[in-house]
């Protein structure tokens, strides 16, 4: 244990400079005062509410050295923004991080059949809509004030000792660390005990610890500022279009931010057609967007389901570096938070005020063991959900009708903002199922064919 080998040092040895020594092949500092500069050193890479939120937990261990990176700390991430109710409280996020207070949806379908969605909401029920600029900025200055030191910079490569699952021997991060006002960045490296890896999609971490594979959707989104007579229609509103012109297998999106609306869409099977399915949405949501002027364009890929693996040696993987975001609503920004602050929670007990390493196995058995428990029925409901309703246009029809049941606005918005699968009434959900078949049958029977595309090559491709 670093804290018990620094006592016996200083007790023996207490002439020594601060230098270092090998013990057993692994690199440790010395101190000549105190044994709390033995600290083991975590580092998270990425700043996002993964990050920073495994950051906050960390820094607030005072026997733990917190370090976070981040490449731009004033990163805008091409992202919907909705955050569910629970989030607000559960991460004390004051609500000055929020654009707006969505009470009200319109789902409409291929053929324009629109259905408003909110009646069940309470008076105090909302989902919360906010720019990732703003609101990673609060978790990551909250990160820094307990303790966490931020280092804006890009992480390029890890080194992985060949025995890290068996011993201590440390990582070796390199970075480019960039100044203020200075595009070129400044080679560094620097050793770390364990690593959070919250870089998400295109994570560094993941590639070095060989977490393998996963495919990805192309999230695209427009920044559009419109009249302030067009913003009032969006007050407390958000929209969601669904049919094979805005997506052939998720949906398109308005969504309201406190000057502009956020307009976007996502796919898998087409990515290469991510553009022709942005002009759609432009097109579905016609006058009420009309003459708006584009303010930025943002693309992102956002993962399709968990890596398949999470953990190795000392490196653990949160938010989409994990693969952590929803199929059918594309929620990635609740279960990255939760995932950040729930490995730091389990891994902070492990090391027991700082006086050992947790161990891969332990790692596994308690953060990835109750994270999936928690959140693996969600995630489970949701995949079923998109296989069924995104999957054709027949399909959508059928999704978009189902919506006008106060039962299922119920639900799906319980489900929603409190983060848990909702005990769901018996009778309710037999009757439930013989409406969804008669409103297949129908949909099927009205809805328009779904283009054909050909796209054997670009959407293969995984991260």
């Amino acid at each position: 244990m670093k804290l018990a080998i620094a006592s016996l040092l200083v007790g023996s040895a207490a002439s020594f400079t601060p230098s270092s020594f090998i013990n057993g092949g692994v690199s440790h500092k010395v101190a000549s005062s105190s044994a709390l500069d033995m600290k083991y050193k975590v580092a998270v890479v990425g700043g996002g509410p993964s990050g920073a939120c495994a950051a906050e937990i960390f820094a607030q261990e005072k026997n733990i050295d917190t370090v976070f990176f981040e490449r731009k700390m004033n990163n805008a991430k091409p992202c919907g923004g909705a955050i569910p109710l629970c989030m607000i409280g559960e991460f004390d996020i004051p609500e000055s991080t929020v654009d707006r207070k969505v009470r009200r949806m319109k789902l409409i379908s291929p053929s324009n059949v629109e259905v408003d969605i909110g009646d069940t909401l309470q008076p105090n029920e909302y989902i919360g809509m906010c720019r990732r600029e703003i609101m990673d900025k609060f978790l990551r200055d909250r990160a820094i004030s307990y303790g966490a030191t931020p280092i804006q910079g890009l992480v390029t490569q890890i080194d992985v000792p060949e025995n890290h699952r068996a011993n201590e021997e440390q990582y070796t991060i390199h970075y480019q660390e960039y100044a203020e006002g200075n595009s070129a960045g400044v080679p560094k490296d620097m050793k770390v005990d364990l690593i959070i890896g919250a870089d998400g999609a295109n994570s560094r971490v993941a590639k070095a610890m060989d977490a393998g594979e996963y495919n990805f959707a192309i999230a695209f989104q427009e920044r559009i500022k419109i009249t302030e007579d067009q913003m009032k229609f969006y007050e407390e509103m958000a929209e969601m279009y669904v049919g094979d012109d805005v997506s052939p297998d998720f949906y398109g999106w308005v969504f309201p931010k406190y000057d502009h609306v956020g307009v976007g869409t996502g796919t898998v099977v087409n990515r290469p057609a991510i553009k022709q399915y942005q002009k759609a949405i432009r097109d579905r949501a016609g006058d009420k967007i009309a003459g708006g002027k584009i303010i930025k364009v943002e693309a992102h890929p956002i993962p399709e389901h968990y890596r398949p693996r999470r953990v190795q040696g000392r490196m653990a993987l949160v938010g989409d570096a994990a693969g952590y975001v929803t199929k059918c609503s594309g929620e990635g920004i609740y279960f990255a938070a939760k995932s950040g602050r729930m490995a730091a929670e389990a891994i902070v007990k492990l090391m027991e005020g700082g006086t050992r390493l947790p161990t891969q196995t332990e790692i596994e058995r308690t953060y990835i063991a109750d994270y999936d428990k928690l959140y693996g029925p969600t995630y489970t409901v949701l995949d079923i959900l998109q296989k069924v309703f995104y999957s054709n246009n027949g399909a959508r029809e059928a999704f978009v009708e189902l919506c006008n049941s106060k039962y299922v606005q119920q639900v799906t918005f319980d489900s929603y903002l409190y983060k848990k699968v909702q005990g769901n009434n018996p009778l309710d959900d037999i009757k439930l199922l013989g409406e969804t078949i008669g409103c297949l049958i129908k949909g099927y029977s009205i809805a328009k064919p779904d283009a054909e595309f050909s796209n054997p090559v670009e959407s293969q491709k995984r991260l």
